[in-house]
């Protein structure tokens, strides 16, 4: 991340990736990003701004094809569409902890599923088991 990213961006879908990160990702540079950003806001207490196109997760992924566009950009869109349904994310600045704590106190194992269910990562990814409230495990 460069100097001068004193708010980290975020697009909807990625408040669920940052909660299952485990240190693997598309390429070394990615996950030497995603680690700084997970890290930053894991043990940090940022303020993020939710931006509904390219963040700072997406800047190294060799996923990204350009500004706002990604091999998977339908997918994405999904994603990000689908986050923003279910837990009113708009398009502004959040305490991270705070709207974490939100979204997982709201999270089922079936809007999960119906959030996350095709994302390759999903399976083998601990983003459920550190969403879901333990009891509410019902899909796996």
């Amino acid at each position: 991340m460069g100097v001068n990213d004193n708010v980290i961006k975020l697009r909807p879908h990625h408040l669920l990736c940052t909660q299952g990160y485990s240190g693997k990702g598309y390429s070394e540079g990615f996950v030497d990003n995603m680690s700084t950003v997970v890290d930053r806001l894991r043990n940090g207490n940022d303020e993020i701004q939710i931006v509904f196109n390219t963040d700072n997760i997406c800047r190294s992924c060799p996923e990204k094809l350009g500004e706002n566009l990604c091999k998977s950009q339908e997918k994405v869109l999904r994603y990000d569409s689908k986050v923003v349904k279910y837990f009113g994310i708009e398009e502004k600045n959040y305490h991270y902890r705070e709207i974490i704590k939100e979204i997982d106190s709201k999270m089922t194992g079936e809007m999960m599923d119906d959030i996350c269910g095709d994302c390759g990562w999903y399976p083998i990814s601990a983003c459920k088991r550190n969403i879901v409230k333990n009891s509410d495990l019902e899909s796996e």
